[in-house]
């Protein structure tokens, strides 16, 4: 890896030790994968797996209760996070990318990245893309990868082009791959959890050395930024490779938890966030830091691994990830900002990750243009006590079942999970419910369906839905 070029580049437009910095908070975003909230402890006294970092993060900052990924897979989610807009108004409109895709993201389209280098950020993204590289279908990887991470507002990128799962199993630094895939690995699938698809690898690419690597990658990029002495705060959007498959804890974690390979891969997770908030504290930034922590959709956790290690990732909600169903998109949602957000504080604010946009906009002191974060929210209200804006959002999931939530109530414009729990699919039978609805103030596991008890209810989310749909934005124009 030519790890000097990625940091210098990093380096040379980061810092924090003068005035302007100070004026602005560095925003650093972690983002784990296929996290479920009973995974930590803060959310899960009963969990079986120690994440002592993620708990003590809890202590220092603001704990939400009601935090949605807009999708229950991994791409609509990035493509959210990332704009600030619901993935299905895009060609993508169920399902997710896989490593030979083309770039997702529009050209000109101002991202979260592209907002805060207008602002004096300087941008740095390490970990899983997922939202495609290059024009070509499938992408070449043997000429520049071109657009890519750098060409959406990110100074620095370095990463990996998918899941850990999907082929190609490279590293790409900016737009070209740091070494070739010129060897070949099998598919694997076996235990539960250590699976790949096989395909193109490069011969130094090792499946359980990626999670290490990036970690090392987002603290020395912390380190040069301390470093620098530049007048650029620093945003750093951390995409973590892990929890999700293949289940791959390296040796120091081995049975450290009583949840298995993924037990044991959610406690490496919480050390690499550990060693990034080390980081932080280690250069005094840690002060004048943003820190958000939470995870792309509900964890892939199904009812036989909760049979067999008694540990319920996503809590009692029901369903797991890529479902349409609370388990599928409620996930953990942390933040820290030292003498701004009050410490120990729980809040059941609605969120959703599509709200970055709008509160990195609200952080910097600038109004978004009506064209950019159509469904994003300012969150730093709620962030800092006080009242929030959302009511309503949006869900989707693996295979395109849309949900809206409006307050305490839930529609789901069909049956069955939508995602990987059984039924996937349900055609009601005569005189049974089309869809599903749920208050979730009194029903928050979605137990008892009011769906053909409240035609009237029904008939209002389906119509907000519609007009979200219609109009083009969820947010207010004047927002």
């Amino acid at each position: 890896m030519n790890r000097r070029s990625f940091l210098g580049s990093l380096a040379a437009g980061a810092g924090a030790s003068s005035a302007a910095a100070n004026a602005k908070p560095n925003i650093v975003y972690i983002l784990a994968d296929d996290l479920g909230a009973g995974d930590l402890g803060c959310y899960n006294p009963a969990s079986h797996i120690p994440t002592p970092h993620y708990d003590r993060f809890a202590r220092q900052g603001i704990r939400f209760t009601d935090a949605h990924s807009p999708s229950s897979v991994c791409t609509p989610t990035r493509y959210g996070i990332l704009t600030g807009r619901y993935c299905w108004r895009t060609r993508l409109t169920s399902g997710v990318l896989n490593g030979y895709s083309p770039n997702l993201i529009e050209p000109g389209r101002l991202t979260v990245a592209s907002l805060l280098k207008q602002n004096g950020y300087h941008t740095g993204c390490v970990g899983k893309w997922h939202l495609g590289l290059g024009e070509g279908d499938p992408a070449d990887f043997e000429r520049p990868l071109r657009p890519c991470p750098n060409d959406f507002g990110f100074d620095t990128f370095f990463g990996i082009p998918a899941s850990l799962d999907m082929p190609p199993y490279v590293f790409v630094e900016n737009d070209r791959v740091v070494e070739r895939a010129t060897s070949a690995i099998e598919t694997v699938n076996q235990p539960r959890g250590v699976f790949w698809r096989g395909g193109p690898i490069a011969p130094g690419f090792q499946m359980e050395d990626v999670l290490p690597a990036l970690t090392r990658k987002a603290v020395d990029s912390i380190d040069d930024h301390a470093r620098s002495g530049a007048d650029k705060p620093l945003f750093l959007y951390l995409a973590l490779t892990g929890p999700h498959t293949p289940w791959v804890p390296v040796a120091g974690f081995r049975g450290r938890s009583k949840a298995g390979d993924y037990g044991d891969f959610v406690a490496q997770v919480d050390d690499s966030v550990g060693q990034v908030l080390a980081a932080l504290d280690r250069h005094r930034l840690a002060s004048n830091s943003l820190v958000i922590l939470t995870s792309d959709n509900g964890a892939h956790w199904t009812t036989d691994d909760i049979e067999h290690h008694a540990h319920r990732s996503n809590l009692e909600y029901r369903g797991m990830k890529a479902d349409i169903w609370e388990a599928g998109h409620r996930i953990p949602f942390l933040a820290r900002w030292p003498g701004r957000i009050p410490a120990g504080r729980t809040t059941g604010a609605l969120a959703s990750l599509t709200d970055l946009m709008a509160t990195a906009a609200a952080v910097v002191g600038v109004s978004l243009p009506e064209t950019a974060g159509e469904d994003s929210f300012n969150l730093l209200p709620a962030l800092l006590g006080e009242k929030h804006a959302r009511d309503a959002i949006v869900h989707h999931s693996s295979q395109g079942l849309f949900a809206i939530r409006e307050g305490d109530w839930k529609l789901e414009l069909g049956r069955g999970s939508g995602g990987f729990s059984e039924p996937r699919q349900y055609a009601p039978k005569p005189g049974e419910p089309a869809g599903e609805l749920y208050n979730l103030r009194d029903d928050p596991f979605e137990r008892n369906n009011l769906y053909d008890r409240e035609p009237d209810r029904v008939r209002g989310l389906r119509q907000l839905l519609e007009s979200y749909q219609r109009q083009g934005h969820s947010r207010p124009e004047a927002a």
